[in-house]
């Protein structure tokens, strides 16, 4: 059935995403996935970019509260403990990661914990599960309207040559650099 728009679309397809689909293999790999992120996100919290997020996000309060990864008396509003946790996870640059450049767990499982913790009813193992898959796929299929993802290291050497004008970068190959004349 043709839908009116990517958005429509691409709702529906999110819509449809069920347990089933959830194969030995995907939840192998899933819990791998989280395991790992959980992981990368502790060593993250001894980054002085973690405590400064940690420090701005205490200023905030609320009655729902979500705990913050390898802090077990810190708890902060979901939102907050997802973005410090979320921190915690990239500021090592460790976590998983596809081509184009992304790394997905990073962005999905701080949030996903953060409200699992609450809602009304805590959800179950399949369910979390299901709920990493569908952030998972959203990532994937966002990914996948991108342009601007595919030129990732194009970028990000670009970027690297105006920071640093006048070092020599660490990779044996350079893009022209940029007119920033313009």
């Amino acid at each position: 059935m043709l839908r009116k728009g990517i958005t429509e679309s691409f709702g529906v397809a999110i819509r449809a995403l069920n347990s089933t689909g959830l194969t030995d293999g995907v939840i192998s790999r899933s819990k791998r996935m989280m395991l790992d992120t959980l992981g990368v996100g502790l060593i993250g919290t001894r980054t002085a970019v973690f405590n400064k997020a940690l420090t701005y996000s205490q200023l905030f309060d609320s009655k729902k509260k979500s705990c913050i990864w390898g802090k077990s008396k810190t708890r902060l509003p979901a939102n907050y403990a997802a973005f410090v946790n979320g921190i915690a996870v990239h500021s090592m640059d460790f976590d998983d990661t596809w081509h184009p450049a992304t790394h997905p767990s990073g962005a999905v499982l701080p949030a996903l914990l953060a409200l699992a913790e609450v809602l009304p009813r805590q959800p179950s193992g399949l369910e979390l599960l299901l709920a990493f898959n569908v952030g998972i796929e959203v990532q994937g299929r966002l990914l996948g309207f991108s342009t601007e993802a595919y030129n990732i290291p194009e970028s990000a050497v670009t970027l690297w040559l105006w920071l640093h004008p006048l070092q020599v970068p660490p990779w044996p190959t350079l893009p022209p650099k940029p007119n920033l004349s313009t």
